[in-house]
């Protein structure tokens, strides 16, 4: 079923836009790609004002209505420092479209609202991680033209690691 799609630049203070990101993060983090893990309620209640605080972070929304009453996509963003560049560069932290959603392309405009904040900021480039099964998100970000992430061939492409601090 398509529908006619509204990507907005999330609005941390709107009550709308902040209901819409924790409902849709917890839907994303409730799904296998995401962990399988529905979030916390201290996640929940605290994620909003949280990313508020931050002035490197910044979201984009989808609604498939104009009021912003059904939303539908989500991307979260935390502006890092490409230390060889000396310029901000953008991590493209969570991509969520609700299933009965995918295959519309939300992604992709969402992706595409999230470069031109990139671009403002001047940010030298997008990052993200992808996992390896998730070969539908690959052929998404492969075709709005992200890649794997090299230095030199010879040396291989890098892996995205974690240590968790607890």
């Amino acid at each position: 079923m398509s529908h006619s799609i509204r990507v907005v630049r999330a609005d941390y203070a709107n009550p709308v836009h902040a209901a819409a990101l924790v409902m849709l993060l917890d839907a994303y983090a409730s799904d296998p790609m995401g962990g399988g893990e529905p979030l916390s309620d201290f996640a929940k209640a605290q994620l909003v004002p949280a990313l508020a605080a931050r002035p490197q972070a910044y979201s984009v929304l989808a609604f498939a209505s104009a009021d912003d009453s059904v939303p539908v996509g989500l991307v979260n963003c935390i502006e890092g420092f490409s230390t060889f560049k000396c310029l901000p560069l953008v991590n493209v932290h969570d991509v969520a479209v609700l299933a009965g959603y995918r295959g519309q392309r939300i992604g992709e405009q969402m992706l595409a609202l999230v470069e031109d904040i990139a671009r403002e900021r001047g940010a030298c480039k997008l990052t993200l991680e992808v996992l390896s099964g998730n070969t539908v998100a690959e052929k998404l970000y492969r075709r709005v033209g992200f890649a794997y992430y090299e230095l030199d061939p010879a040396m291989g492409q890098a892996g995205f690691m974690q240590k968790w601090l607890d």
